[in-house]
């Protein structure tokens, strides 16, 4: 592949945030058996791994590479998927791309289309490995699949569940929050209303994915056309278009502007807003149980994200990311690629990733494996999000979504909402504008790839 229909060229449109001085963080190896570091062929793996979870990814990396005595995974931060994606790019055109990358679920198509990837199910045939892919929880293989099988090996998957301080639901007169959205309104003028709390919902940072689209989904509300996106590229967004999507909006300026829900700022995220003990409530991914179990010096829970009244909710979507093999690389360093996937995908090492992180376990063997430890019933708030992912049968409007370039669509969406937010905008003006400049973009996405 020549730099001029390199993936960096097709791709770079997409990448609005590198660090270009981003220092390489290499992720602590431990050696096995009689080899020595040189003598193992080395792989490659960038990832999007940062704080507590690069210290957990650190002892994964270690892990395998005691396990046998052939290949030795070097895993390298690369910052946020953000900026891990723009350093991909770059290295692929010069020829120095990792064999493996971590990339998230809204670069699913990106990835896909970019002409730069070897399928893992293709690879994993061709090492001689046989994985169950009809084993992987439907939510979060079926966001990965083509032609039945998962086009990447998905990795660290989440969804977004509710979260609550029960001492101040308790302080209310509440047992815990309600099932609707109905019933937690009342619940949270309740908390202010009595002086319980400061503030009773700290707004997500990526409330676009944990309070909009999953919303959605959720309610079984059509976000896009084909299927969200997954019946081909002349997709278009039509989330302005449904009432319950544009009330999920005005509602939640209703909330800020009632002082219920509160912004994070002066240095403070949402999950320190909700740790600390100052707003009751936030909605965050399930892989948010490392923070709040290490900060919250309350009596906290967790539980499903509310639904409309008169609905029957649908299940929710996935975020987090999943694991590429690029093209351009030996053999022996796809024989070991394909040894570190296989390992991945154990139910042993699975069961470890999820009580480690907090991420749901991707396969129903590591699921069926810790609920048989008895770990759920110990640790119920771990559960939640994986039975909130496999509640009913996925429709169009919550099988996930897959759009060209959505990351670049994301963020139009966040920048119409501020408008909301500040007054400036209506929720439905937002919305109007956030779906047409977003189907601009799927135009562009979609004539750069029609020949495919």
């Amino acid at each position: 592949m020549t730099a001029k229909s390199s993936m960096g060229a097709r791709l770079r449109r997409t990448i609005r945030s590198f660090a270009a001085g981003a220092a390489l963080v290499t992720l602590g190896l431990a050696a096995a058996g009689d080899a020595s570091a040189a003598d193992r062929v080395k792989i490659e793996w960038w990832n999007a791994a940062g704080g507590r979870l690069a210290e957990i990814t650190n002892k994964l990396i270690a892990d395998f590479n005691a396990s046998q005595d052939k290949y030795e995974v070097v895993g390298i931060g690369k910052g946020n998927y953000e900026e891990t994606m723009a350093a991909m790019v770059a290295a692929y055109r010069v020829h120095q791309q990792p064999v493996l990358i971590q990339a998230a679920e809204r670069g699913f198509l990106t990835m896909y289309n970019s002409g730069a990837i070897i399928p893992v199910p293709e690879l994993m045939e061709k090492e001689g490995y046989k994985i169950d892919w009809n084993d992987f929880v439907a939510p979060v293989a079926g966001f990965y699949l083509v032609d039945g099988k998962p086009a990447a090996m998905p990795f660290n998957s989440s969804t977004p569940i509710f979260w609550y301080n029960a001492d101040h639901f308790k302080a209310a007169g509440f047992d815990k929050p309600g099932e609707t959205w109905q019933e937690l309104d009342k619940q949270l003028r309740a908390i202010k209303e009595k002086g319980v709390s400061k503030c009773q919902m700290a707004l997500a940072n990526d409330f676009y994915w944990s309070l909009i689209e999953n919303y959605a989904a959720i309610q079984d509300q059509p976000y896009g056309t084909k299927a969200n996106g997954f019946g081909g590229l002349d997709t278009e967004f039509i989330f302005n278009k449904s009432p319950l999507v544009v009330g999920q909006v005005t509602r939640l300026k209703t909330w800020l502007d009632a002082g219920i829900l509160q912004i994070a700022g002066q240095g403070l995220s949402p999950d320190q807003l909700f740790t600390s003990g100052t707003c009751s409530t936030y909605v965050a991914s399930t892989a948010a149980h490392a923070a709040v179990e290490s900060g919250a010096k309350f009596n906290w829970s967790a539980t499903f994200l509310p639904h409309e009244e008169g609905i029957e909710p649908k299940n929710s979507t996935i975020g987090g990311g999943a694991l590429w093999v690029l093209k351009g690389k030996s053999e022996e360093e796809y024989a070991g690629a394909a040894a570190f996937l296989n390992f991945l995908a154990s139910p042993k090492t699975q069961v470890w990733w999820s009580k480690q992180t907090g991420y749901v376990p991707v396969t129903n063997a590591a699921y069926e494996q810790a609920k048989s430890e008895g770990y759920f019933k110990d640790h119920p708030t771990r559960e939640i999000a994986i039975l909130q992912l496999t509640r009913g049968t996925p429709t169009d409007n919550s099988r996930g979504f897959r759009f060209g370039n959505h990351n670049q669509s994301m963020a139009l969406l966040v920048e119409e909402i501020q408008g909301v937010w500040t007054g400036q905008k209506t929720p439905q003006q937002a919305l109007d504008a956030a779906a047409a400049r977003g189907n601009q973009i799927l135009r562009q996405y979609e004539q750069l790839h029609a020949a495919k």
